[in-house]
């Protein structure tokens, strides 16, 4: 009996030293990473359609974070405008047959009228102080003091084009970049492995950076910004999108096609490895800028959606390109 007490007390330590290092609860992490692969899964299987659903849902929760974030710096952005835009802008990007011009022509004049939007700074219904309170009140006081933003002061006076520039901030960080998810479902005729390839590797890099640096890390790779990041992290993160590459390419196409085209699951992995870890140390930044520890807690053991799909996010673009310029 105490055989079996001492060796259930040496594992909860031992996960307790785990969940130090990374910076994170990880039995619940891997508990929520393995329910957001069911259900991306499960949408891809279904229809391309449902897939597309389910980014523009993503991209919904992440701007209501954002707002919350903001907010507790007294930022306004006008979220109901940015998600009517948002899905606006996503559905015509997938639907229209001239992909590109309509993911432009929706962010332009997303722009405009988010900016009028701002400028107004309306508010309606008491969640958002319910959520920027509870917000405040889970953050610890050394964030609050390393913030650009004077907390203790009470609340946040800023001028109209400063709401402005937060919200057209988020509006090219979110539902434009997002825009960059979808356009690889629409070419090449390989939906499903660009879905995986867009948000399965980043994902995937993340964690080889995680247990890499976990495990191996020794040398910061910046200690200010980000100081679980590590330079063993960053090559983990390398390898791993590398390898899922890889992977995913051998399922998709065909030996001829590997013949020539064998380097670019080596070129996705770097580029993916070192752009999605610029993605969590801007959004680091941002964090560290605002005073806040985590952008939402919808997530169990992650945090919010957006400290889950930062690096997607920030890969995206990069992906799209590859893919489209390799032709494949």
């Amino acid at each position: 009996m105490e055989t079996r007490e001492r060796r259930e007390q040496e594992a909860e330590e031992a996960i307790d030293a785990i969940n130090k290092k990374t910076g994170r609860n990880m039995p619940q992490a891997i508990g929520t990473a393995a329910v957001l692969i069911a259900i991306i899964l499960a949408c891809l299987l279904i229809s391309i359609d449902l897939f597309v659903v389910l980014i523009i849902v993503f991209m919904v929760l992440a701007l209501w974070e954002m707002r919350v974030d903001f907010a507790t710096a007294g930022l306004h952005i006008p979220v109901i405008m940015l998600w009517v835009c948002s899905t606006m802008t996503l559905v015509a990007v997938y639907y229209s047959s001239y992909h590109i011009v309509a993911m432009a022509m929706c962010i332009m004049a997303s722009a405009v009228m988010v900016a009028l939007s701002a400028s107004a700074k309306m508010s309606i219904g008491t969640r958002l102080s319910t959520a920027v309170a509870s917000k405040l009140a889970n953050t610890d006081a050394a964030a609050r003091l390393e913030s650009s933003f004077n907390h203790e002061g009470g609340e946040q006076h800023h001028s109209r084009l400063s709401h402005v520039a937060v919200s057209l901030f988020t509006l090219l960080y979110i539902p434009l970049l997002g825009s960059c998810l979808i356009i690889p479902l629409t070419f090449n005729g390989h939906p499903v492995a660009h879905a995986i390839m867009l948000v399965f590797l980043p994902a995937l890099s993340d964690t080889g950076g995680l247990f890499a640096g976990a495990w191996l890390g020794k040398h910061k790779l910046s200690p200010r910004i980000s100081p679980k990041k590590s330079v063993e992290g960053l090559i983990g993160s390398i390898l791993f999108a590398m390898a899922g590459a890889f992977a995913i390419f051998a399922c998709t196409y065909d030996a001829a096609r590997w013949a020539d085209r064998w380097w670019v699951p080596v070129v996705a992995g770097v580029m993916i490895g070192i752009v999605g870890t610029f993605g969590d140390l801007c959004a680091s930044m941002l964090k560290r800028d605002i005073g806040i520890k985590d952008m939402g807690h919808l997530l169990k053991g992650h945090g919010g959606v957006m400290d889950r799909i930062d690096s997607i996010l920030l890969s995206a673009p990069f992906t799209c390109i590859l893919l489209w310029a390799t032709g494949l």
